[in-house]
């Protein structure tokens, strides 16, 4: 069977375009997600997210040494469900500052400043505090404020005052500097996901074929052209043939990692790993940025965040609450406050995120305390530091060679420790001495420039933000041009967080939804489909 439109891969952008594109009932669409459903009641709850940094959803990759860091192997979560990392994230809803899509602009993507992409922000959004030029109501993604906040989360926005950082109350609106509680992708204290908005609802419809668990080997092309992709099936392989155009929205590793398997990448690579070489485009898996986090853990004087709900009974009380008022524990993603400052004073935006923690031990490999304790994270949000993405082999089935090249560039050290430090100064601020004990990581024997080197190795996380693996760009070196086609080989584009020429200075779930609603506009108006 044939279709007008391929999407491979049914993540935050697969599922915004099969939602968007057979809007027209005379197109086609056929959306292939290896992963499957989002059954498991975890992945609706807000709190669910606990679980998801452990692997559940996941490919359960992880980065190469990283030879910055003393050769640490660090956890790298990459969504493997319908949602991609919509179903699997802390819910948060940021997008990013102004000037990053305004320097989009500045290094030639017409058409992605702040005020070409503000309406497809306002286009998704079903807000449920504001309605402004800033945001939007009646789209199919809820975003709403924190429905279980603490006082701790009060005190916390305090003690940053008492440092000179100013309370935001809308994080994502005019201004982003400060600190404030973040909206959420929530909807009735429920998670909304790129697929339970968008997809589910479109589902039903007749134009649109939904394939779960569907490993795609290769794009196929013929001529300079996408023709269709190859999918594994029971007894082999099978050819699906795209009239129009394959979209491939895997995300920052997994669409470059599809391009190489496909022959599209750097030439003498494919070579080394065995695979044909269709064109030779070194910009596949390269550009590749991240944010890298590091944290600091204060025991705190009493249960004051939700660390004792991990454990029965506690655990199952907070259900019942769930379930009977939609409250508590369970309708937190637990990092719902946060904000915005900096490490460089002159910086033209803020350079430092911070992610309040109501616990310890909330993700993957950091620490959990015995007694209740709270976690502040913070991430440099611009690096200069560059890696890559590569094939460890030609088995479709391998897991990529992922290399953020953390601190490549010294800089990025020198300011992801200063946001560390900043993270101690807030701790420490009397505003939250009833709430907090005692700092326990760092810890006060990290004083020295080594000691926070040595401590930052150790424990350092990636904030799942990889973007820049298949850049736009007007330049030769550019792999995408502007409009997101696969500059090369006609009938393909890119859509998801890998075209983003510069990673952007937040959480970057929000921006690769616009992209997808920005580039199912555009994707329409090539073909003359209806709007």
């Amino acid at each position: 069977m044939g279709y007008d439109f391929i999407i491979v891969g049914g993540g935050s952008a697969g599922c915004v375009l099969a939602a968007r594109l057979s809007e027209d009932p005379n197109a086609r669409v056929l959306l292939l997600e290896a992963g499957g459903r989002a059954r498991h009641p975890l992945y609706a709850l807000p709190a669910g997210f606990a679980k998801m940094t452990f692997g559940m959803g996941s490919w359960g990759w992880e980065t190469v040494p990283q030879k910055h860091m003393k050769n640490r192997v660090l956890r790298f979560t990459q969504a493997r469900v319908i949602g991609g990392g919509s179903t699997v994230n802390a819910q948060i809803y940021t997008r990013g500052n102004a000037l990053d899509y305004d320097e989009w602009r500045q290094l030639g993507c017409d058409g992605w400043s702040y005020s070409d992409v503000l309406p497809y922000f306002r286009k998704s959004e079903d807000n449920d505090t504001f309605d402004n030029e800033y945001h939007g109501k009646g789209g199919p993604l809820g975003v709403s404020q924190p429905s279980a906040p603490l006082p701790i989360c009060e005190a916390y926005f305090k003690a940053a005052e008492q440092l000179g950082i100013p309370f935001n109350g809308d994080l994502t609106g005019a201004a982003q500097d400060g600190v404030g509680y973040y909206q959420l992708t929530q909807k009735n204290a429920r998670r909304s996901s790129a697929a339970t908005a968008f997809l589910n609802p479109a589902e039903a419809r007749p134009n649109l074929d939904v394939r779960y668990g569907a490993q795609v080997l290769r794009i196929v092309t013929q001529a300079g052209r996408a023709t269709g992709v190859e999918v594994a099936t029971g007894t082999g392989t099978e050819i699906l043939q795209a009239d129009q155009e394959v979209l491939l929205s895997s995300g920052a590793i997994g669409s470059p990692r599809m391009l190489m398997l496909s022959g599209i990448g750097p030439a003498d690579h494919l070579r080394d790993v065995g695979v044909d070489v269709v064109i030779d485009q070194p910009g596949v898996g390269s550009n590749l940025q991240e944010h890298l986090d590091l944290f600091t853990i204060c025991e705190c004087t009493g249960d004051h965040t939700y660390d004792k709900y991990a454990k029965m009974p506690w655990s199952a009380i907070a259900g019942a609450r769930y379930l009977l008022t939609r409250g508590g524990p369970v309708a937190s993603s637990l990092f719902e406050t946060g904000g915005f400052w900096y490490a460089e004073p002159d910086a033209r935006s803020p350079d430092i995120q911070f992610h309040l923690g109501l616990g310890s031990g909330i993700e993957a490999g950091v620490a959990k305390m015995s007694n209740p304790g709270v976690t502040l994270n913070s991430a440099y949000l611009r690096p200069r530091s560059r890696g890559t993405v590569r094939l460890a082999s030609h088995d479709p089935k391998a897991a990529p060679l992922i290399d953020p090249n953390y601190w490549e560039d010294s800089h990025d050290r020198d300011m992801a420790i200063k946001g560390l430090k900043l993270t101690q100064d807030i701790l420490r601020q009397d505003a939250l001495k009833p709430y907090v004990k005692q700092e326990v990581i760092p810890g006060p024997d990290v004083q020295t420039d080594q000691d926070y080197f040595d401590y930052a190795c150790a424990n350092a996380k990636t904030d799942h933000h990889p973007a820049g693996t298949c850049r736009m760009g007007s330049d030769e070196a550019a792999v995408l041009d502007t409009r997101l086609r696969f500059n090369g080989i006609e009938g393909l584009r890119v859509v998801d967080a890998s075209v983003m020429p510069r990673l952007i200075s937040s959480n970057t779930n929000a921006p690769t939804i616009m992209i997808a609603e920005k580039a199912a506009d555009m994707i329409k108006a090539d073909h003359g489909m209806a709007t």
